[in-house]
């Protein structure tokens, strides 16, 4: 399983809100794993704590997040392994967590 951590300066609950998102995860599933078209199937679910899901039908492979305060920020763990025992590599783990730690652009609500 490959695995890669770094703190980042969003809170757990900043985070969760980005993660918790089928077409995240079904995204993620597909770059990291290479099941592009598969429907995602949540394997652990501890809001704020650890987020973790497979593609259905891919019994080897799973991408896990967990996620812990750290200072001023949250200290974020992700795992990733595909089915057949094979590890993404690290670069791509990497990829992931730069993009977590982005400025996220919310459109204002209008009302």
């Amino acid at each position: 399983m490959a695995q890669v951590e770094r703190t980042l300066i969003q809170s757990p609950p900043e985070l969760w809100e980005l993660v918790d998102d089928d077409e995240l995860m079904r995204r993620w599933s597909a770059e990291l794993l290479g099941a592009p078209d598969a429907e995602i199937e949540v394997t652990r679910r501890s809001p704020g704590e650890a987020l973790g899901w497979r593609p259905a039908g891919e019994a080897g492979a799973a991408i896990e997040l967990l996620f812990a305060e750290k200072g001023f920020g949250t200290n974020v763990t992700i795992e990733a392994r595909r089915a057949g025992g094979s590890e993404p590599a690290e670069a791509d783990l990497e990829e992931l967590l730069d993009e977590l730690s982005s400025p996220q652009k919310r459109p204002f609500a209008r009302g």
